[in-house]
């Protein structure tokens, strides 16, 4: 099977994928000490990257690390060797996580919600491989909740959707079809454009999620 078209765009995005988004470090520091993981937190990074966000997880008992492209996760192997840190590294899709029901206690979502094709599928597939009670890291650029973008808004959108990313995403339109619980939401660039956000998982029921 041929590579699909996000599968190449970041594999052509690897070598400046750090130029681009390293510019985003403190947002991605403050997110993730905002969950605070710890020692015996079992972590999994989803959209990984080049793993600009390795280093605030030096201490973690287990940190799984997947991308689509098999480019951005060779660059972050070599990061973490540098680091001296252990990650498991595999290739994935965020939409269809191989991973155990009800596992990791600290997932990060860092400008990833803004680039799957079906943002509420991976939400709910990070719902269901988080244990309960486990958090959820989030930074991302969202549309204000309950607006609509301007038409030069939704024109801008469709050649930027092919290139990188959605820019007319609200984020309560997403997390509505989970159970996951809003505990932090604060503007963290650009007036508001880019938030960063804790959710909780408080149980592992999902019965009342929204069909």
């Amino acid at each position: 099977m041929p590579p699909s078209w996000p599968h190449l765009r970041y594999s052509l995005y690897a070598p400046i994928y750090d130029l681009l988004a390293g510019r985003f470090s403190r947002q991605r520091q403050r997110s993730i000490r905002l969950a605070g993981p710890g020692a015996r937190d079992r972590v999994l990074l989803v959209g990984a990257g080049t793993g600009l966000d390795l280093p605030e997880l030096g201490s973690c008992a287990e940190l799984v690390a997947t991308d689509i492209s098999p480019a951005m996760l060779a660059r972050l192997r070599k990061r973490a060797t540098r680091l001296g840190m252990t990650v498991d590294a595999r290739v994935m899709n965020a939409e269809a996580l191989d991973a155990p029901d009800n596992h990791y206690t600290l997932v990060v979502l860092h400008l990833i919600l803004a680039v799957v094709d079906d943002p509420i599928r991976t939400l709910r597939e990070v719902e269901r491989v988080l244990a309960p009670g486990g958090r959820v890291a989030i930074f991302d650029k969202f549309l204000p909740d309950g607006t609509t973008p301007p038409r030069w808004r939704q024109a801008l959108n469709v050649p930027l959707r092919w290139l990188a990313t959605d820019i007319n995403r609200r984020f309560a339109d997403i997390v509505g079809y989970t159970q996951l619980r809003v505990a932090h939401d604060e503007p963290a660039l650009w007036g508001g454009t880019f938030r960063v956000i804790q959710l909780v998982k408080l149980s592992d029921s999902a019965d009342d999620r929204p069909a």
